[in-house]
């Protein structure tokens, strides 16, 4: 047995010891169904160690729970669930969630009725928290969810000044060492395809690939920027505008996986050979980067560790609202395959 800490142990303490969250030590203290036979055992005995005595205002609170997270997408397109990343995200969050006996609710708001009657919704009880992904810059829907008292977790932010508690992974730097990366190949002309730039995620990416450029002392030329949409078409739309622009292009960032294989189709279909006269770089690193023609290089967000932190931070807001707001950023990596 491991000895007691001075003072009265924290649920932060049980769940340290443990190795879970805050959210799965309440629901074995509240005896709540869908706690693993191991992970219960394994916080029974945290417990005994650390002489933990539980909060009984709390179990009565824990008790009047609905057991259920909404994960909220805020988007006017439906096409764009399509794409990886948002199925990326809801597997992660599910499991993220498996331990935890809640439920996951998922909902697309496209409007502000559909934001008001959400809001109603969650104010009536019916789930226990929120969490939100595709918000652009002018939302108010974290914010109304603040002040209607509902935990709320944000998978990006709306600006660099976002006050809600957020998990982002960390796009300009993901962005720079992509675009360093073709720099330091000797490719020369290198444009950039971004997401839509109401979005700060896509501002993000398009301030790292010009931090790379002026680290290396290359001009940043508007013509090489063209906006899309982190969609496959947009990636060909793009790539066929930037080929009319600048026959000589020779490297390509794209803003995500998906924009870049629609690059790639045009490219292919121009007769430029990839790698060779055209280099590509995308943005995510879902199983698509390795179904491309060639195999995609580009940049991997940490998906299943933004599904545990967002669950994470969403357990300890429901569990006790923290003085401050969390902001976590998680690191990226550079994975380079065939096509630069």
């Amino acid at each position: 047995m491991g000895r007691r800490r001075p003072g009265v142990p924290t649920l932060e303490e049980v769940a340290a010891r443990a190795g879970v969250g805050r959210g799965t030590v309440s629901r074995v203290v509240n005896d709540a169904a869908g706690v693993r036979a191991s992970t219960r055992d394994a916080v029974r005995r945290a417990i005994a160690e650390l002489g933990y005595v539980p909060n009984l205002a709390a179990r009565s609170l824990a008790g009047r729970r609905a057991d259920a997270v909404a994960l909220v997408m805020t988007e006017t397109d439906w096409r764009l669930f399509g794409e990886p990343f948002f199925s990326e995200i809801v597997r992660a969050v599910g499991d993220a969630l498996t331990d935890s006996g809640m439920q996951l609710l998922l909902t697309l708001i496209r409007s502000d009725t559909e934001r008001r009657r959400f809001v109603e919704y969650a104010r009536g009880g019916r789930v226990d928290g929120v969490l939100l992904m595709s918000v652009r810059a002018q939302d108010p829907l974290p914010d109304m969810l603040a002040d209607a008292g509902l935990p709320t977790v944000l998978l990006g932010r709306r600006t660099g000044e976002e006050c809600v508690t957020y998990v982002d992974a960390d796009n300009v730097g993901g962005a720079r060492s992509a675009v360093s990366h073709l720099l330091d190949s000797g490719r020369g002309t290198i444009a950039t395809i971004t997401g839509p730039l109401d979005m700060y995620v896509a501002q993000c990416r398009l301030r790292g690939y010009r931090e790379a450029l002026l680290r290396a002392g290359v001009e940043d030329v508007p013509s090489l920027v063209v906006e899309g949409d982190f969609t496959q078409e947009s990636g060909r739309r793009a790539m066929a505008d930037l080929l009319e622009r600048h026959p000589g292009i020779d490297a390509v960032f794209a803003a995500s996986d998906t924009t870049a294989a629609g690059a790639l189709e045009t490219l292919r279909a121009a007769g430029r050979r990839v790698p060779d006269d055209v280099a590509v770089v995308g943005f995510d690193d879902f199983l698509l980067a390795e179904q491309t023609d060639p195999k995609l290089s580009t940049v991997r967000q940490p998906v299943d560790e933004i599904g545990r932190t967002l669950v994470r931070l969403l357990e300890e807001e429901m569990e006790e609202p923290a003085v401050a707001w969390r902001h976590v950023i998680l690191r990226t990596e550079l994975v380079l395959r065939d096509s630069a």
